[in-house]
């Protein structure tokens, strides 16, 4: 069972339905995902972005958590990046926001979280990595370019079994911004909310 706090958080998602634009990039990403479960298959996902410091990173955490939420076993959530950078604090604030437990693992220029969506369900550990990092899997998982920018800079992700283009809108566009925390809070919920539908049976 995840926290009751993200419980809430997610408590009006079953009515959520993408709009036109949206569902254009997220159905076949949709298929994909219910096809793996269907048939029993692992699910490994590799969410990736330019830095994976934000959008990558609340999409991993989501989507391992919503897999949880609906029961589903044998899904593995990844995130990466074409470049090594850190995991964002506005991420780490908008995630405690939402209800996650997060704890610092490892205090450094790249700094290791726990991130925790249930007391008893091994935790998403995020830092910033290259998508192809040795904690990533090889062959055999599925590439969601979260960003524009990595989907273009990165045409092979080698090992990628199949590549979805979701392509979410930058918070750091907003960064030391009045809109700062507002937009980052607009990506969690939006990125939560898809990948809520993605996975519900």
């Amino acid at each position: 069972m995840i926290y009751s706090e993200i419980q809430k958080f997610i408590t009006d998602f079953d009515s959520f339905y993408p709009k036109e634009d949206r569902q254009k990039l997220l159905l076949p990403f949709r298929d994909y995902v219910q096809h793996k479960l269907a048939t029993k298959k692992h699910l490994r996902l590799n969410f990736i972005c330019t830095h994976n410091s934000r959008r990558s990173h609340l999409a991993q955490v989501w989507a391992q958590t919503i897999s949880i939420h609906f029961k589903l076993k044998d899904v593995y959530c990844f995130s990466g990046g074409t470049e090594e950078t850190a995991l964002n604090l506005n991420i780490v604030e908008v995630l405690q926001n939402s209800g996650f437990k997060i704890e610092v693992l490892a205090q450094t220029q790249n700094s290791v979280y726990n991130i925790k969506f249930a007391d008893n369900v091994h935790p998403v550990i995020g830092f910033s990595k290259k998508y192809d990092a040795l904690f990533n899997p090889k062959t055999k998982f599925a590439a969601i370019m979260t960003c524009s920018e990595a989907d273009q800079n990165c045409p092979n992700v080698i090992g990628a079994e199949n590549r979805f283009p979701l392509n979410y809108e930058d918070p750091k566009l907003f960064d030391n911004t009045p809109q700062e925390m507002t937009k980052y809070e607009e990506r969690n919920q939006q990125i939560a909310q898809e990948m809520y539908w993605v996975f519900k049976p």
